[in-house]
């Protein structure tokens, strides 16, 4: 964001308003509308922090973008454009190395809540995560679906039969997907039904709720679902000299507020996972599964990639690999987390 933007956004969060005596307001901003599901998630937050406090909070909300943007987000909570908002770390071009990384350090943890989980213990363990925080208060972790693979017209049905297509995956996975013979590329997914209607690539790697979010079984005609692991990551925060200067008993409530916001994502991330799989169905949408032995070859592949990048962080200074040893350590079985593995 330009310095111009920065302070019309100053402006619009600090303009003049009447508030009530004895009420703080704290400005949350966001990148999404307020009918997408993490805006209902969202909602459900607000509604109890004013519940809770009584009235003594309030919330007041920029929707759409109008005060955060998508990659310069965590720079403008520090500069106190907005009090609290809707964070990226895994996106940002620099400064979230590790948090970055972590994020494919997640093989075996399959529900929100394990994702969640994991990535508390992998920040307790390693500080640097709290190092490439700095300037902020973390008030809500976030996970998701599991991607599968969504084709325009061939079947997956194997490892094998990935061989040869143009996928549009994330970047953390091309390099897996390139070990099994797919072009992967990546793309805006805004770009990815036209993409999939035109025939330039053959499918995307992307959870089913896409099936209606994105209206991709309009031009999709298969789903195979491979459990591709994603992690977890700060998604909500609060800048912190802002944190600092509400009263304990205001802090306490934002403390307390942190399940509750992790709940409604993760409820409202199950939702959104229902309503694609009804989609794809009511389209005649085919879903297959992969082979058990392909699964496994699949996890293989991703925790060797997941090495490799651990160990790509040295050369900023960050032991990788100790934070992807905690992960490992930390994931006691299948969607069973204990930090450190201890019981």
């Amino acid at each position: 964001m330009r310095g111009s933007a920065i302070l019309l956004a100053l402006l619009l969060a600090g303009c003049s308003r009447v508030v009530p005596a004895g009420v703080t307001e704290l400005v949350y901003a966001t990148q999404y509308s307020p009918q997408h599901p993490f805006s209902r998630a969202d909602k459900s937050w607000i509604d109890f922090v004013e519940k809770r406090s009584g009235g003594k909070l309030r919330i007041r909300t920029f929707w759409s973008g109008t005060l955060l943007s998508s990659d310069m987000s965590m720079e403008e909570l520090r500069h106190g454009v907005a009090d609290i908002g809707l964070i990226t770390p895994i996106y940002v071009r620099g400064g979230t190395h590790l948090i970055r990384i972590q994020s494919g350090f997640y093989s075996g943890a399959r529900t929100v809540e394990s994702q969640v989980a994991l990535y508390r213990c992998i920040a307790e363990a390693n500080p640097q995560v709290a190092r490439e925080l700095d300037g902020l208060k973390v008030l809500a972790v976030q996970g998701g679906s599991l991607p599968g693979i969504v084709t325009r017209d061939r079947p997956v049905r194997s490892l094998a039969d990935l061989k040869g297509l143009r996928l549009r995956a994330p970047t953390e996975l091309l390099p897996v997907l390139g070990k099994l013979g797919v072009d992967a590329v990546n793309m805006p997914m805004a770009d990815v039904y036209s993409a999939m209607a035109k025939g330039e690539i053959d499918g995307v790697v992307a959870p089913a709720d896409t099936f209606k979010a994105l209206h991709f079984a309009e031009v999709a005609h298969y789903f195979t679902d491979l459990p591709i692991p994603r992690g977890a990551y700060p998604a909500r925060a609060m800048n912190a000299k802002r944190w600092k200067s509400l009263s304990p008993d205001l802090r306490a409530i934002l403390d307390e507020s942190t399940p509750v916001w992790e709940a409604a994502l993760a409820r409202e991330v199950r939702t959104a996972l229902g309503t694609g799989f009804d989609e794809a169905r009511k389209r005649g949408v085919r879903i297959s599964s992969m082979s058990k032995s392909d699964e496994n070859r699949f996890d293989s592949l991703y925790l060797e990639d997941a090495v490799r990048n651990a160990r790509g962080l040295e050369k900023w200074g960050i032991d990788g690999m100790a934070a992807f040893k905690s992960a490992r350590t930390s994931l006691t079985g299948p969607d069973a987390v204990s930090c450190g593995g201890r019981s």
